[in-house]
């Protein structure tokens, strides 16, 4: 069955989001809408549908009109088997000493690897996006360099990659939350299919925001995988949740929102140790003042 989606974009979360709500309202309906901020700091938000059925080009140009949205953009898409193809287009990753790969690549793991399964399903989280890249590269780092992680944390976790690369080289338990519940359950599915069930706890939380979170800290490594303005929110509680000489290994930050995050940082007591590029994407590690 052909599927049929209309994009369009606009200005402001509340305009997009009446407008993501006003569309359920078209003949025919969409079997799905997506309502997203844009990843370049420009402010925009992208409202997309997916149909089963050619959509009403008039109802959207009315609500593109009435919304203040650009006009929207109507496409045809193929019929493909899309885990099939991410199966394909999706080839193992190796960050370090980790492999992160799907169950129909299990049979490629390097015996001098730490693996860590991901399902090809859910394809953002796999460390071939560069800010789980560079995560793994910057714990890789660390531990290279003969720090242990006592405490770890993986703030905005996804399918807690981070957090179970940090149970495989250390025997302490780990704590990942994200502020979705949808992700909570993707990662306590990739907890137990990496045999980490007890071992990486899966909490529902905005930021540190949950009882085992805060029972946990002050943590001596916590990721944040997030996005800029997020990660200038969450500065004070990094803070006071990492105990001095701890590290936070941060990323989703587009390379000119660097300097502005470590900025933000320093004044929340947190020194520079490392930064990587891995193309539009920079990866920080910084380590609390003692």
């Amino acid at each position: 069955m052909p599927t049929w989606t209309a994009l369009t974009t606009l200005s402001g979360k509340d305009q997009a989001e009446a407008l993501g709500a006003a569309m359920e309202h078209l003949t025919p309906e969409p079997t799905g809408i997506g309502v997203f901020e844009v990843e370049d700091d420009s402010g925009l938000w992208e409202v997309g549908g997916y149909f089963t059925g050619e959509p009403d080009a008039a109802g959207l140009a009315l609500l593109a009109a009435m919304h203040g949205a650009r006009d929207f953009t109507v496409s045809e898409l193929p019929e493909v088997d899309w885990v099939a193809h991410v199966k394909r287009e999706l080839a193992p990753v190796e960050a370090g000493r980790f492999f992160v790969y799907g169950a129909h690549d299990a049979d490629r793991l390097p015996a001098d690897k730490i693996g860590l399964l991901i399902e090809a399903a859910m394809a953002f989280g796999t460390g071939h996006h560069g800010t789980t890249l560079g995560c793994l590269r910057a714990l890789d780092r660390l531990a290279q360099g003969g720090f242990h992680g006592h405490r770890v944390a993986d703030i905005g976790c996804g399918t807690a990659v981070l957090a179970m690369a940090a149970a495989r080289i250390w025997p302490e338990p780990v704590l990942a939350g994200d502020i979705d519940q949808v992700a909570v359950d993707v990662a306590r599915a990739n907890v137990a299919a990496n045999g980490l069930e007890g071992r990486v706890t899966c909490v529902e939380a905005a930021g540190f925001d949950a009882p085992a979170l805060r029972d946990a800290a002050p943590f001596d490594l916590v990721f944040a995988n997030i996005l800029k303005g997020p990660l200038i929110g969450l500065a004070p509680e990094m803070g006071r949740s990492l105990q001095p000489g701890g590290y936070a290994i941060l990323s989703g930050i587009l390379n000119p929102q660097a300097e502005e995050v470590i900025a933000v940082y320093a004044r929340n007591g947190f020194n520079l140790v490392q930064r990587e590029e891995i193309v539009d994407w920079t990866t920080l590690t910084l380590q609390r003042q003692s």
